[in-house]
């Protein structure tokens, strides 16, 4: 299976955090990431100025593939998944619901060290960071 990095991984590559470096060093399968994790790196980037991260972020971006939200699927699941954590008192930020639906859609596993996307079902996550 593929892999659709969360934005606190992206963010802490572009941190120099040796395991995720290795990790996507090492890495045999195809690696994404979700536009809503482009736009919220570049937005927090841009907010500080932060130019030399912002050419390493564009670098990162030329080796991972930035999937958008083209497809009406991701929307419909993403609706579903916010409707349940809702109706369970348990909800998660937009954001991390549609990054989430985008994995269940595309069949991908969400690598992130949010405890959040634990919460949806359906979802695969392998937290990078918590590796031995």
């Amino acid at each position: 299976m593929s892999y659709l990095l969360d934005t606190n991984i992206v963010t802490a590559h572009l941190k120099n955090n040796l395991k995720i470096k290795e990790k996507l060093e090492t890495q045999e399968q195809e690696i994404f990431i979700s536009c809503l994790t482009y736009y919220e790196i570049k937005r927090g980037l841009l907010a500080i100025n932060a130019l030399y991260k912002l050419s390493t972020f564009q670098e990162f971006c030329r080796k991972y593939k930035v999937l958008l939200l083209d497809n009406l699927q991701i929307i419909e699941k993403a609706a579903e998944i916010h409707a349940y954590l809702k109706r369970k008192g348990t909800p998660i930020q937009d954001a991390d619901v549609l990054i989430a639906a985008t994995a269940i859609v595309k069949g991908l596993i969400v690598v992130s060290n949010d405890s959040d996307m634990l919460r949806v079902v359906g979802v695969t996550v392998e937290n990078w960071l918590n590796l031995e």
